[in-house]
């Protein structure tokens, strides 16, 4: 498989609310995809790696997110942890074109198969 991303388009980001998130289920994944209170739109897998707790139902705050489970700390920018908490929830590529929000999903998250 390469590593060519499919760019799917989730809807307007003033659809996020403001320190919130939405998420979009793919074919092997949840992605949350949030709104800063600054309108910067980031997308992380929506799971903690130490619990599997769903990140979309955390608390957004600057451009971090406290998993609801724990309070562990996540950079929205980067999916690392802060503080004395190491682990990283997964980033997802996403931009914003004209209001509009679109994640670049991987073959094996769009559903892509290929022969051979």
């Amino acid at each position: 498989m390469s590593n060519t991303l499919t760019w799917v388009e989730v809807g307007p980001a003033a659809n996020i609310p403001q320190q919130g998130a939405r998420t979009l289920q793919t074919e092997t994944d949840r992605i949350a995809i949030f709104r800063t209170l600054d309108d910067q739109i980031f997308a992380l897998l929506d799971r903690c790696p130490h619990k599997q707790g769903p990140l979309a139902q955390g608390i957004v705050h600057s451009h971090f997110v406290t998993c609801p489970l724990h309070n562990m700390v996540f950079s929205l920018e980067t999916g690392e942890a802060q503080g004395p908490d190491d682990g990283c929830a997964a980033k997802v590529e996403c931009k914003v074109i004209d209001g509009i929000v679109r994640v670049g999903l991987t073959e094996l998250q769009a559903g892509l198969r290929h022969a051979g």
